[in-house]
């Protein structure tokens, strides 16, 4: 199919404030997105993606009658909504308020006061997502790449399969936590692993360096998701072994370029 366009997308803006709906929707404008719906509260809101299913919905964090995160819990507990792609507009900069909308895959969070290339990036990566487009490799068939894809949040392994799918990537297989993970690894070869960092049991960086010191997985590329924002942290992420990082929200192109730069490696 050919790829879609920001003019294509039917977008819903939840978000509370007149003047900050105005603003919004004059920015999306400007990126040429004209099919907009909008609510101010989330009963309406939720009501409204259950009648028409938009191609994104763009949510302020607080409402009169609840929060952002409400909203996106009540669209991922119904089946007919669960990959509906989902952005955050907030000023919220605490990592324990971000988290979980992270961890549900969300498309993008900008920040307030956001600029046009925040929003640019954020339109055209549900763009990407919506959109198949082959990963073009000259070592592999993509169609033919064996996949483990490792997230304790079934939600973000949905998000990251179905961009992978996007790719052209059909075999994937998933584990809830590394230690599920090695298992499956005993048994099977795999041509890449994507790992989230954030895991009970075994954590991303841990199962990395089992990877690698393992005689027959040793050479396996190894693309880490993080929502890990330390710099400490991440440094000893990349020690661990790791070929890429990729940061949650989850971005269609720049996870593209990554698997095109570790797997012709």
């Amino acid at each position: 199919m050919d790829k879609l366009s920001p003019a294509d997308l039917n977008i819903l803006v939840v978000e509370p404030s007149q003047m900050q709906r105005k603003l919004l929707l004059n920015a999306l404008h400007e990126e040429g997105v004209f099919n907009l719906d909008v609510c101010s509260n989330c009963k309406d809101a939720f009501e409204q993606v259950t009648r028409i299913k938009p191609d994104l919905v763009i949510s302020s964090l607080y409402f009169e009658d609840g929060t952002g995160l409400d909203l996106l819990r009540s669209i991922r507990q119904d089946p007919d909504l669960e990959d509906l792609p989902f952005m955050l507009v907030s000023s919220e900069t605490r990592r324990a308020q971000l988290e979980e909308f992270k961890q549900s895959g969300v498309i993008a969070i900008l920040p307030k006061p956001y600029t046009l290339q925040h929003l640019h990036r954020a339109v055209n990566a549900t763009v990407d997502l919506l959109s198949p487009q082959a990963l073009e490799l000259d070592m592999y068939e993509v169609d033919d790449l064996n996949v483990l894809v490792v997230d304790d949040s079934r939600l973000s392994r949905n998000v990251i399969t179905r961009v992978l799918n996007n790719m052209g990537i059909e075999h994937i297989q998933e584990a809830n936590d590394g230690s599920e993970a090695i298992e499956i690894l005993n048994s099977q070869t795999f041509d890449l692993l994507v790992t989230d960092y954030h895991m009970p049991e075994m954590n991303g960086a841990e199962l990395t360096e089992y990877i690698r010191k393992s005689g027959d997985h040793c050479h396996m590329p190894v693309l880490m998701v993080t929502s890990e924002d330390n710099e400490a942290q991440l440094q000893n992420v990349a020690q661990s072994g790791v070929n890429a990082l990729s940061n949650k929200p989850f971005e269609p192109e720049g996870v593209r370029k990554l698997l095109a730069q570790i797997l012709e490696a």
